[in-house]
């Protein structure tokens, strides 16, 4: 039997699974590494740290299954996108990674919305924040332009770990959306946005497909990793591409859903679909995308309220079941950093509106998870009003495994929901892997294999039609007082 391996690079460690052709998972592993914070609002990361995390796990998947190394076929990559590593003339990272979550560019993404944001987004097809790879360019090019001079090459974090795997200087065509350096229309580096970086074009990697670009390993990381000659690497995609691809939704009208700390809607859609609103990116299935809607706030409002005030999970829901839909007039914002979608308000505040002497400790635990909830409806209807909106979604993240959020969630979006056993982006990766050297005869033939659904979830028609008709209260409510948040 011929098996795969799928590799995650996540912010504070990294995740292997090993995968038959059967659509069985033989094997996991995982190791930690740090994420440095040198500044307030700064994020980086050292990417050969990343390698060596691959090397660990590579190594621990292959003792832990007894599969021998010649038997695996093909492995793949993924990671957080807008994670950029700067090569020298010897290949040798010039700097740390500054990672995704960095908020240091925030002026030069400033400048660069006011001075050309429009046809930024006609050309990436997203809107312009701290978070993407050109306004953090543009801030070394002003705060270290030696580490741009060094410069000789420009890579996303597994890609360069990819790089030490097989020599080749290659990244697939999602991943090179992040780096808001990308012609999208023409799928080609664009020369404006390259200059506006101060990076040469010449710099950026070839761009492929996610199943394409498959290379042998070179024999000094065969050595390192404990790996086999035949094993191939296939260009693989970013990890939220491999989460939605893991979770079977790869087809017109389906869905994620995650709930993790914050909550996000990707839809499933036949076409590109370019909004403000929006972050859009290409689907490892050839033609189609997976357009994003999120809100900042979502599990992590969970968290903070038990942080808080005390409790535990388990205890809060339980609680939060014994008090009816609306939470007897009590409603809550999750707007702890701001939020996206659709406001891209980062001065919104968190509130608790509607409180009396009639209200107990259970009726806030259930007002966060309403709160939550309208959150993404938020989010949803932003789909809705493009046309986009989804008739059924795969839950993801922590907070998928709460039964009650779960219902309250499928009445508020009035779709069906359902959970499947594993939505890793590493099984994704391995998923993908397999297609690729035809493990798999199709990604359809994949997803029968390796997707197993756990649970389904249909709305109730009454908890619909409450949320539906409370939905315009929780707006008013937001629309009044973010002029008094914007006072704070």
């Amino acid at each position: 039997m011929r098996y795969m391996i799928g590799v995650d690079f996540g912010g504070s460690s990294s995740k292997a699974t090993l995968l038959g052709e059967d659509g069985c998972v033989y094997a996991t592993a995982s190791c930690e590494y740090p994420t440095y914070y040198p500044q307030n609002g700064w994020a980086e990361q050292d990417p050969r740290d990343s390698w060596g995390a691959f090397v660990q796990n590579v190594r621990a998947l292959l003792s832990q299954s007894g599969v021998a190394a010649r038997d695996v076929a093909a492995l793949a990559l993924d990671a957080a996108t807008h994670t950029a590593v700067l090569l020298d003339a010897r290949d040798q990272p010039v700097r740390n990674a500054i990672y995704w979550t960095d908020t240091r560019a925030t002026e030069e993404a400033a400048a660069l919305e006011a001075m050309c944001g429009g046809e930024i987004v006609s050309l990436a097809y997203n809107s312009v924040s701290s978070l993407w790879t050109l306004p953090q360019l543009m801030w070394l090019s002003r705060h270290e332009p030696e580490s741009l001079r060094a410069t000789r090459r420009v890579l996303a974090i597994k890609d360069y770990v990819r790089y030490r795997l097989t020599g080749d200087f290659v990244t697939d065509d999602i991943e090179a959306m992040g780096f808001m350096l990308l012609d999208a229309n023409r799928n080609a580096w664009s020369e404006h946005l390259c200059a506006l970086a101060g990076i040469p074009i010449a710099a950026m990697p070839e761009i492929v497909r996610p199943t394409q670009g498959l290379s042998p390993i070179r024999q000094e990381a065969l050595a390192e990793t404990g790996l086999a000659e035949g094993t191939l690497v296939i260009a693989g995609a970013t990890d939220t591409a491999m989460e939605v691809y893991a979770a079977g939704a790869n087809r017109p009208g389906e869905a994620t859903v995650k709930l993790a700390t914050a909550g996000r809607i990707c839809s499933i859609t036949p076409r590109a679909v370019v909004d403000p609103c929006l972050v859009t990116y290409r689907h490892v299935v050839d033609g189609l995308w997976y357009p994003g809607t999120a809100t900042k706030s979502c599990a992590a409002s969970n968290r903070w309220y038990r942080d808080t005030f005390g409790g535990d999970f388990g205890e809060m829901s339980a609680a939060a079941a014994t008090v009816p839909r609306g939470s007897d007039g009590l409603f809550f914002h999750p707007y702890l950093q701001g939020e996206i979608t659709p406001y891209r308000d980062d001065r919104l505040r968190a509130s608790f509106v509607g409180a009396t002497s009639h209200h107990a400790r259970a009726h806030f635990n259930r007002a966060v998870l309403e709160g939550v909830a309208y959150s993404l409806k938020d989010c949803y209807a932003t789909l809705r009003a493009l046309d986009i909106a989804p008739v059924r979604a795969v839950l993801l993240g922590g907070g998928a495994k709460a039964p009650l959020w779960r219902q309250i969630l499928a009445d508020m979006l009035s779709i069906p929901l359902r959970t499947v056993e594993n939505a890793d982006s590493s099984l994704g990766s391995a998923m993908l892997a397999g297609v690729a050297v035809g493990a798999f005869a199709s990604h359809q033939q994949a997803t029968e294999r390796c997707v197993r659904i756990q649970a389904e979830i249909l709305p109730d028609p009454q908890g619909a039609s409450f949320y539906e008709s409370h939905f315009s209260l929780y707006k008013q409510i937001q629309a009044a007082l973010a002029p008094v948040y914007h006072q704070l």
